[in-house]
């Protein structure tokens, strides 16, 4: 059975961690292969990609246990940037909207993994874990920038000194998931946050996902100038077209991603 499962539900890629007996721990193997599922969705004409987890954990963060036999030897520096970074990025540079559908505990790397998601859907249970000082390391993965840029410092110095569970209530009210339901509608929820957005206007969605991550390391007026720029792109699609004309005609767009 695959470490991470894949399955297109109309034109959404839904992808699964798929490692329920070790609470999804990651794997150098497993982390290229959601690599690879990503780019898979991409080519097989997804339009947004729902992420989970199979059983009780969302992703428990890098396995330790496997680890553990390397230790002293393995430089986790170069484990980083040779797994984990490219997911991250991959995640990152998708022209498709992402969904993360929170289904447990979402510690360490899997924590970050949730976080790369543009909406963040969370089940009540789920809690978020930055437990890197607990055993002497750091946090990783990308888990610094986003929960700084999304909550900003005071809460990440928090989360990663401490070593504390974060609610889904709390990671919602700090600002760093989009919604929080009851565990049994979380599929359902985030389902339908990512049917919605398969059935929108792909190319300027891809383009918003970028822009909103220029403007948090850019300038005001790098802003605009990427803003100036992409409104140039979007204007020239297929979908722009749809939209005014159903617009003008007083009917829902049917939209291509085109």
């Amino acid at each position: 059975m695959s470490d991470v499962l894949f399955e297109m539900q109309r034109q959404v890629a839904v992808v699964r961690l798929n490692r329920p007996d070790r609470l999804n721990a990651l794997s150098p193997d497993m982390l290229d292969l959601l690599r690879e599922t990503l780019l898979r969705a991409v080519e097989e004409g997804a339009r947004a990609v729902l992420v989970t987890g199979e059983g009780r954990a969302f992703c428990s963060g890098a396995d330790l246990a496997a680890s553990a036999a390397g230790m002293g030897v393995r430089d986790p520096g170069v484990s980083l940037r040779a797994h984990y970074h490219p997911v991250a990025e991959t995640f990152a540079a998708l022209p498709i909207p992402v969904v993360t559908a929170v289904n447990g505990a979402a510690a360490g790397a899997g924590a970050s993994l949730a976080l790369l998601g543009d909406i963040v859907v969370m089940a009540r249970s789920a809690y978020l874990l930055l437990a890197f000082a607990n055993i002497g390391l750091v946090p990783d993965a990308g888990a610094t920038w986003l929960i700084a840029k999304s909550a900003g410092r005071a809460k990440v110095l928090e989360m990663a000194l401490l070593g504390e569970r974060m609610s889904a209530e709390d990671a919602r009210d700090a600002g760093m998931v989009s919604r929080v339901v009851d565990d049994e509608a979380l599929m359902d929820e985030a389902m339908g946050v990512a049917q919605k957005l398969a059935a929108m206007p792909t190319k300027a969605l891809g383009m918003i996902r970028k822009q909103v991550a220029a403007a948090l390391t850019g300038t005001l007026s790098s802003t605009l100038e990427v803003e100036a720029d992409h409104q140039s792109a979007a204007a020239k699609t297929a979908d722009f077209m749809e939209g005014v004309t159903a617009f003008l005609q007083k009917r829902k767009p049917e939209f291509t991603g085109q």
